[in-house]
């Protein structure tokens, strides 16, 4: 794996999708484009869906390493047509796979945020991004094969660009296939959603998680259960937790949480000092998600009686259980998480003091659970 700077497709201390060997917990996400290849029904465009994290990109490179290896379908040969294929699977020495490993294969596009003149990444794919794809349609045109675009993702496409896609997604150039990876697909133009066929992914369950997270060469925890709760089914959400030390911080939340409504003082006073230490911007940024989820699972354990499961730490099943035992306090930690939420997002856009906001935050959860009392 390259020490360079992840690009925007991808997660930090992953491989680039375009290396990841195999997709694992999507058979069904696979089996229904091949049955549209298969069909002789491929649309021009596919908006893939789903939880951050859970193999979108991934799909997306194997599906366009696919059709840019697999002869179409009205080539038979001597004894016909081939079977139809049973997998996206490619051998690794074809040759299109290895100019896409190499990232010189002329039947691909990528599309992610750019670099701005002075050289920082944007923070949206703009106009001119997408219009650069004309010039990939007139320079691959002439060989007769197939194209694919990868547009990653195309949540983080401006007006602009949308528009200029769209008008691809209505009259998209022979032979082209289009892949928009999308996290929150609301966000797309109804017009953009209305002209792909939808490929849902789903969260990862426990085994299928910890087999990817071994493909990516990340550590598997003591105790993976722990992990698979607090990622939610997402990879990319397991590798961060795991090269920033997530578990760890989120075991040390849940011990505060034990200390409710006195509060242990000294390990709230260490919790945000941590936030503020220079270089701990990430860790912050983890911290102020992780706090999310803690008060969520609060929320839950009261609204259904039980704590959620598996448990994200030790002891954690019996501290929910204690601060939110009822539904009335599960209404109590639910409005004091948006209240929380709110708060701390608005501290962190104004650049307060990490620590103080981590305090603040804090004394916050306390008085909540004096009230939930």
């Amino acid at each position: 794996m390259s020490d360079e700077t992840p690009t925007p497709d991808q997660a930090p201390g992953a491989p680039h999708p375009r290396e990841t060997p195999r997709l694992f917990g999507q058979d069904a996400a696979e089996q229904a484009f091949l049955a549209a290849f298969s069909s002789d029904r491929l649309h021009h465009g596919w908006l893939l869906t789903g939880p951050r994290g859970v193999g979108k990109a991934t799909l997306a490179w194997r599906i366009a390493k696919f059709l840019l290896a697999a002869p179409p379908a009205d080539e038979g040969g001597l004894f016909g047509a081939p079977p139809p294929p049973a997998s996206l699977d490619i051998d690794p020495e074809n040759p299109v796979s290895r100019r896409i490993q190499a990232g010189a294969e002329p039947g691909l596009a990528a599309i992610t945020r750019s670099l701005n003149d002075q050289g920082k990444l944007r923070g949206e794919i703009v106009v001119d991004d997408i219009r650069k794809l004309g010039r990939f349609f007139g320079l691959s045109a002439a060989d007769g094969g197939r194209r694919v675009v990868i547009v990653d993702s195309a949540d983080e496409m401006n007006v602009s660009a949308a528009n200029a896609l769209l008008k691809m997604l209505e009259e998209p150039p022979a032979r082209t296939t289009l892949l928009l990876v999308s996290h929150q697909p609301s966000r797309l133009l109804p017009t953009i959603r209305s002209r792909c066929r939808t490929l849902r992914l789903s969260p990862l369950e426990a085994q299928d998680m910890q087999s990817a997270l071994e493909q990516t060469g990340a550590g598997i925890p003591a105790n993976p259960d722990h992990l698979a709760a607090l990622a939610a089914g997402s990879v990319g959400d397991a590798i961060r937790l795991t090269n920033l030390g997530g578990l760890e911080i989120y075991a040390e939340l849940i011990g505060i949480l034990g200390t409710l409504p006195r509060l242990d003082r000294q390990r709230a006073l260490k919790l945000a000092e941590a936030a503020a230490q220079r270089g701990a911007a990430e860790r912050f940024e983890l911290l102020l998600t992780l706090i999310d989820i803690t008060l969520s699972r609060l929320a839950l354990t009261g609204a259904t009686g039980q704590p959620p499961q598996p448990e994200a730490a030790p002891d954690e099943a019996a501290i929910l259980s204690r601060l939110s035992a009822t539904p009335h306090q599960g209404r109590l930690w639910a409005e004091a998480a948006a209240i929380i939420t709110a708060r701390a997002r608005h501290g962190q856009a104004v650049n307060l003091d990490p620590a103080a906001l981590v305090l603040d935050t804090v004394f916050k959860i306390k008085e909540t659970a004096g009230q939930s009392r």
